[in-house]
């Protein structure tokens, strides 16, 4: 069992092939972390700062006959207010209107296997050999509060998984303002922070600083995971690349308010915590009550970021995401909004789906616009029946034509949303995020339904299993358009207002839960006004997000990268859209258009007829090449090789698992005059294994050869494809 516990230290060390985690039990009350970082085979005469070396203004924690500060314990899960003076954990406000607490370990229960954590989703194993899990249970003698730490060590991933669970098994209520999901202390601040940030249309762009004293983080208070920062974070030593150093991945599987945070001492130590963003956040726990914070996945290479990213990768694609699509190969879909907009017909619908049949697309997606009066976006969010004057006899009536022409189809909802010009607000104008006596934000002409009622949830459920249980849908993009603001609910009294935030997010899970349970063979996409909720929680429902809105190929080869920090190719929506782009007015080589899509779940947003014959052409080349490698693509290992944020070159390659197959793309942004060759070396491949390259030939090539001699592309190669080029080859077994 990879969990040892030594009652004489005492101590428990979590540990597998590549990872040890230890945590020790100061004094016989606190629990520390000992060492987290590459596997050793123990820990052992530690002795701590907190024992010895005392300073000016150091303060001994009370009720203990030793001399301890709390400040320089390295906790597992802090507290503020009894000698540790850094940010904490938690924080519970008492009957009295104290913000004091005194945990103690109680007890503890080590067990074989992973239970969930429900009403949150959690990554899971499948069988109890997969992963061993230990509930450190620690006891306030004066609140009654019982607070449960969890943790999962895999068996064959560097992974370790932790959340917090605080039980009131005292008397009187008490508040819950700050549940942090984790707090790790580590021994010395020599990192870089890696976060990915950005905006609508360049998310999770990859950033980096050097930590120093105080206070690094990131955050959303948008009630969404957000556009603007993911919710994880990356240290990694100052010499760690994609492929050498130590790294700590930091990944919330949480789709609401956030905040990810390392904090440095005077001592040059970092403190890293990550949770529920606590400045929009109160929750009242009454006697007998609990509450469960999300799931904190803690990642460590020793081998640069995509050995970490690899984790991530294979970690939620197998045991995040769930269910009939997890294992199976998507469908290539054509979507129908770039080309129409709100401005279709049924006719106009079933000329797209019949050309795009022709060309190899094996699912067609009908976007905004089918339902209520719904002809721009000011009108008609909430009420989810088809407008009879675009499609007569309806959803059912579409879905069925479109089957007959060999394809699946899909359909688009935003179901958190209400415009007031809407037979659903104007029944239930109290269904709205709202503060009594304020005037709420309106954007994109929508209001967001309060999703922390039930009754509102219920609503909206059966509305959509209307449609969804008679019209021979396979699909759904679930989108989600604006930010909440005014994050009230008229279903809570003032206490409860601070939960709203909160108890949103568990309602959007719980009609992703109702939804997918109902209709198990759906594939469910979601969407944010594009990326801004991809994130591990909507993963586990949705097993892919659409990544971006910009569907600009250049300006994707950003927003793929920084996204495959984290998750897998399986979970991006990738299309091919039309030139000029409409997000940027950029023109780019169909064949690129292509080669950046391929990297991911293949789609296009575009008229079939509409193009030249040339261009359709293309589609089917591009198409019949995809299916051949979808199943490389969605189960490889990723590895990134050239960034596009350091130059004007970017460069990946997925390999199979037994490694006798690949599929690798490099991308030039610019075109330069008289260039030299251009030197990429390909990863991941066999070095004894002879590899032939489509396109170059019988020539055959060894693995070893490819990836530290390198691939020469010649000067002609590039000269004649212009700006905005790229190469993809395709690498199968030599003779």
């Amino acid at each position: 069992m990879p969990i040892l516990y030594d009652r004489e230290k005492p101590k428990f060390h979590l540990y597998n092939e590549s990872v040890s985690y230890i945590i020790g039990i100061c004094a016989g009350r606190f629990p520390e972390n000992l060492y987290y970082g590459r596997r050793i085979h123990d820990i052992s005469g530690v002795k701590k700062e907190h024992r010895d070396n005392w300073r000016a203004l150091t303060v001994c924690v009370g009720g203990i006959d030793e001399h301890i500060s709390l400040h320089h314990l390295s906790h597992e899960y802090p507290s503020y207010g009894s000698s540790d003076f850094h940010y904490p954990a938690f924080s519970v406000l008492q009957d009295s209107g104290s913000r004091i607490s005194g945990f103690a370990y109680e007890s503890h229960e080590i067990s074989r296997g992973k239970k969930p954590i429900p009403p949150l989703p959690s990554v899971y194993a499948e069988s109890d050999s997969e992963a061993d899990s230990l509930d450190i249970v620690l006891f306030d003698a004066v609140t009654g509060l019982r607070l449960i730490l969890s943790y999962t060590i895999f068996a064959s991933f560097p992974v370790v998984t932790r959340s917090a669970c605080f039980l009131n098994s005292g008397s009187l209520p008490v508040v819950l303002d700050r549940a942090m999901s984790f707090s790790v202390d580590l021994p010395d601040s020599d990192f870089e922070m890696l976060q990915l940030s950005g905006a609508w249309s360049r998310e999770r762009n990859i950033l980096v600083r050097k930590l120093t004293e105080g206070i690094q983080s990131v955050h959303s208070m948008r009630g969404t995971s957000s556009a603007e920062h993911n919710p994880f974070i990356a240290l990694k030593r100052a010499n760690a690349c994609e492929n050498s150093g130590d790294v700590y991945g930091f990944s919330l599987v949480y789709s609401g308010n956030f905040l990810a945070q390392a904090e440095v001492d005077s001592f040059d130590r970092t403190r890293v915590m990550m949770g529920i963003h606590p400045d929009t956040f109160s929750w009242p726990l009454g006697s007998g009550e609990s509450f469960q914070t999300p799931e904190a996945v803690l990642v460590f290479s020793s081998s640069g970021l995509n050995s970490m990213s690899q984790t991530y990768h294979e970690l939620y694609r197998t045991r995040l995401a769930r269910g009939y699509w997890r294992d199976r190969d998507r469908p290539v879909l054509l979507n129908n909004w770039e080309a129409t907009a709100f401005g279709f017909t049924e006719s106009k619908i079933l000329q797209m789906a019949k050309s795009a049949k022709e060309l190899g697309v094996e699912l067609f997606v009908l976007d905004d616009g089918w339902f209520g009066k719904r002809n721009d976006d000011s009108s008609s969010l909430g009420d989810w029946q088809a407008n009879p004057a675009k499609l007569p006899e309806g959803i059912e009536g579409i879905a069925r034509k479109i089957r007959a022409e060999g394809l699946m189809f899909g359909i688009w909802i935003e179901p958190e949303m209400v415009n007031p010009d809407s037979d659903l607000y104007r029944a239930h104008p109290d269904w709205i995020l709202s503060v009594i006596d304020r005037v709420p934000s309106i954007g994109r002409h929508q209001c967001v339904l309060d999703f922390s009622r039930p009754e509102v949830v219920d609503y909206i459920g059966t509305a959509i299993e209307k449609i969804l249980g008679c019209s021979f849908v396979s699909y759904v993009k679930w989108d989600m358009n604006r930010y909440l603001t005014e994050c009230g609910s008229r279903g809570l009294c003032a206490a409860g207002q601070g939960t709203v935030f909160h108890r949103y997010i568990l309602g959007v899970y719980s009609l992703y839960e109702r939804l997918t349970k109902a209709f198990p063979e759906i594939l469910f996409e979601s969407c944010s006004a594009g990326g801004a909720r991809f994130d591990p929680g909507i993963l586990s429902f949705a097993p892919q997000t659409w990544t971006s809105d910009d569907t600009d190929a250049i300006e994707r080869l950003k927003i793929q990268y920084g996204t495959s920090m984290v998750y897998p190719l399986s979970s991006m929506g990738n299309h091919v859209s039309e030139v000029p782009n409409q997000q940027v007015g950029r023109m780019t080589h169909f064949d690129t258009r292509g080669n950046v899509a391929f990297f991911g779940m293949l789609g296009y947003e575009l008229d079939p007829d509409g193009l030249e014959a040339g261009e359709r052409e293309k589609i089917r080349s591009q198409i019949d090449i995809y299916k051949k490698n979808r199943t490389l693509i969605r189960t490889g290992l990723f590895y990134r090789i050239l960034s596009p944020f350091e130059g004007n070159f970017t460069a990946w390659i997925v390999v199979s698992k037994d490694k006798q197959y690949a599929i690798a793309a490099c991308y030039r942004v610019l075109a330069g005059a008289n260039p030299d060759e251009t030197l990429f070396k390909l990863q991941g491949l066999s070095p004894e294994t002879r590899y032939r390259i489509d396109g170059r030939g019988d020539q055959c090539y060894f693995g070893d050869e490819l990836m530290y001699a390198g691939l020469r592309i010649a000067q002609d190669e590039w000269n004649t494809r212009g700006d905005f080029a790229s190469i993809l080859w395709r690498l199968g077994p030599g003779e």
